[in-house]
């Protein structure tokens, strides 16, 4: 456990509520490259949100997460098992997964540990797939240019540092795996505002930045966004880029 970095248990049912789903056609992707009838093993599960997906999919997923607070968050679903569980000790028997995912995990994790534990938990046939999405970009060239300065200025002194691995696509993370080339994938939604801040409110960034500041930095965003959005209720079109690793031992 001397790895974990939790950022997240103490936002853990606002995270369950605001944070973006993942591309149906990314799920629909992964039950090609894995064998048929085989569990998955879904790392740093959170509050389950991917775990869903791959459950509509696949016969059996666990999930686990080393956060308490993230899986009593989750969903239950009767093909998934929960579990409390470092990534880099996920308690699965030898070669007994067909897929191994992570979703906006795997910059936390102890690398050469985790990878170690993929090459024990993988059934020879078997592939894993790490995904993570960047800064979102809101329609409107005045509301997304203030959304970019929040993310980089406001509250992007309180990133942690592995923050960068995300905004580099996840191009720089070591994958020692043969490496399979996956579609084009990108997440959307349309939000009002009120979802947008309370997206906002996930951020580990944000969330330090109340701690060592006493202070909420989305209550002077959320006075500059509002006249500028217009009617409250209208939701805008939100995209994230989605960056996917897929490969095999």
């Amino acid at each position: 456990m001397a790895h974990f970095h939790d950022h997240f248990s103490g936002v853990a049912n606002r995270y369950a509520d605001f944070r973006p789903h993942y591309p149906p056609a990314l799920f629909d992707y992964l039950a090609t490259i894995a064998p048929r009838g085989s569990t998955v093993w879904d790392g740093a599960c959170g509050s389950g949100q991917a775990s869903l997906d791959l459950a509509a999919r696949f016969d059996a997923v666990i999930a686990t997460d080393a956060s308490r607070e993230q899986i009593a968050s989750a969903t239950a679903h009767p093909k998934i098992e929960y579990r409390v569980a470092p990534a880099e000790q996920s308690g699965l028997p030898n070669q007994s997964a067909g897929l191994v995912t992570v979703a906006q995990a795997l910059h936390w994790f102890d690398f050469a540990r985790f990878y170690a534990e993929v090459k024990r938990v993988l059934r020879p046939d078997g592939a894993i797939a790490v995904w993570a999405y960047g800064i979102n970009e809101v329609a409107g060239a005045a509301v997304n240019e203030l959304v970019q300065d929040f993310y980089a200025n406001v509250v992007g002194p309180y990133w942690p540092p592995e923050r960068r691995l995300v905004e580099e696509g996840y191009r720089t993370v070591p994958f020692p795996f043969k490496e399979l080339a996956p579609p084009a994938f990108r997440m959307e939604a349309r939000w009002t505002l009120e979802q947008l801040l309370g997206y906002f409110s996930t951020w580990s960034a944000v969330n330090r930045y109340l701690k060592m500041n006493a202070r909420n930095p989305l209550e002077p965003l959320a006075a500059k966004l509002n006249p500028l959005w217009g009617d409250p209720n209208v939701s805008r079109q939100i995209v994230w880029p989605l960056a996917v690793r897929v490969g095999r031992v």
